[in-house]
């Protein structure tokens, strides 16, 4: 089948997708990737409590952020889910109450990994 012919992932694909798996919607093809391991999750909760106090919190920094963990985001007709990512309040005053965040973030942080380096890199 060529690549024009391929069918668009919905996100009812995605929501299709076993808990055990992370799916995501890059340029209209629904990509999976196993759940990541507890090296690479102790690396991104590390890493996200470093940035949190003094930018989510401002305990010893300037504050003002929004800092998360795995948020989905949809952006165009792109869904993602980045290891970490941070709004700054200005421009998010409130989280949403959906499951997903439809505002570019101000701040992504991937935490590589052989099984999604080549996704995470594009």
């Amino acid at each position: 089948m060529s690549d024009t012919a391929k069918k668009l992932a919905t996100y009812d694909d995605l929501l299709a997708v076993p808990d055990i798996l992370v799916a995501e919607i890059v340029h209209g093809q629904l990509h999976t990737t196993p759940r990541p391991t507890p090296k690479h999750t102790r690396a991104s909760s590390s890493l996200g409590a470093e940035i949190s106090f003094p930018y989510d919190k401002g305990r010893g920094g300037p504050g003002g952020w929004w800092i998360l963990d795995e948020p989905e985001l949809h952006l165009d007709t792109h869904v993602l889910v980045p290891g970490l990512a941070g709004w700054q309040r200005e421009r998010l005053p409130e989280l949403p109450d959906t499951a997903w965040f439809e505002l570019p973030p101000d701040w992504v942080c991937e935490i590589l990994s052989p099984s999604t380096t080549h996704l995470d890199r594009a």
